[in-house]
């Protein structure tokens, strides 16, 4: 296949180029500038060699529509760090726009082609759902509310506008991923490490936590699975607190984990953003497993212990 990737520098994207290099995929980057060696991180050499960079603004086509004509599929990942500052509104726009304008850029684009891209998996997460508290919830449920809900809403918008176009579109709503060096975990490990550890907020918080490899599995499914479309929940089976999320990862690391800090100690440090961490959405990957994906890490014990080299 030849895939469109915009946003594969990051913590997903640098795991999904591996994924494709291996399955035999030619991949076309987008990306916003040149990034050197140590940035691409994981991404190894013999990868980089085998790919076409383009380079683009994020926020209109330009001469690497082209690409676009007859690609087998297009995945969005672009979008600026959630968790890179203090939720000013000056950077909350920055979040929203970085979102919606490379969607839109790229949807245009696609416009412009003469034969269209067959797919476009745009992520999405599962902050759609505000906080949701204890309700399950399925791509069948409603949107919440606050900043991360609307920001969704309206990322999710601009790439459903590709389906007028003939294209298949699928709404990968992520949820926290876990995996080396990246993401959740890079912010957990340093206080469990240092004997500090403990939830964050009440802990009756559900987290919709999914191994990395689950992620890029999930993504090469969705490209040859042609019935999957609209919104998917790209999260594990199992779901757990806040809580129980720590209490697994003190295990597995020998440490203890005290009681809860309180969300108002959270939200005077970290601000609105504190959302992050504070919000509980227990989102279940129905369409996947209708599907018939196979989890490689369903559970969280198994899951953690394959990314620290440990067991619970």
């Amino acid at each position: 296949m030849r895939i469109i990737l915009a946003g594969g520098t990051g913590f997903i994207g640098k795991a999904l180029r591996e994924k494709f290099f291996l399955a035999g995929h030619e991949v076309i980057l987008l990306m916003r500038r040149r990034v050197s060696s140590g940035e691409q991180g994981e991404a190894r050499p013999h990868i980089r060699n085998l790919e076409i960079e383009k380079y683009w603004d994020g926020k209109n086509p330009g001469d690497w529509t082209a690409c676009l004509d007859g690609a087998d599929a297009v995945i969005n990942l672009a979008g600026e760090n959630l968790a890179s500052k203090r939720w000013t509104r000056s950077q909350k726009q920055r979040i929203l726009l970085s979102r919606v304008d490379a969607t839109r850029a790229l949807v245009e684009a696609m416009g412009r082609v003469r034969q269209k891209p067959g797919l476009l998996i745009n992520a999405s997460a599962v902050g759609y759902y505000g906080d949701a508290k204890d309700l399950e919830l399925t791509e069948s449920s409603a949107r919440g509310a606050g900043f991360l809900a609307e920001i969704c809403g309206q990322w999710e918008t601009e790439a459903c506008k590709a389906e007028r176009l003939g294209v298949r579109v699928v709404l990968a709503r992520l949820g926290p991923v876990l995996g080396e060096k990246g993401g959740m975990l890079s912010k957990m490990l340093p206080p469990f490490r240092f004997f500090i550890g403990a939830p964050p907020g009440t802990g009756k918080q559900w987290i919709s936590w999914i191994h990395r490899e689950d992620v890029t599995g999930a993504f090469l499914f969705m490209l040859q699975y042609q019935d999957l479309s609209g919104p998917v929940n790209v999260t594990g089976p199992a779901p757990v607190t806040m809580t129980g999320f720590c209490s697994v990862l003190a295990k597995i690391l020998r440490r203890p984990s005290w009681p809860p800090v309180p969300p108002f100690f959270l939200k005077g440090l970290m601000g609105e953003m504190a959302a992050i961490v504070l919000s509980s959405q227990k989102a279940l990957p129905q369409k996947l497993l209708k599907a018939g994906y196979r989890f490689a890490h369903p559970g969280l014990p198994e899951a953690l212990g394959s990314i620290l080299g440990k067991s619970a």
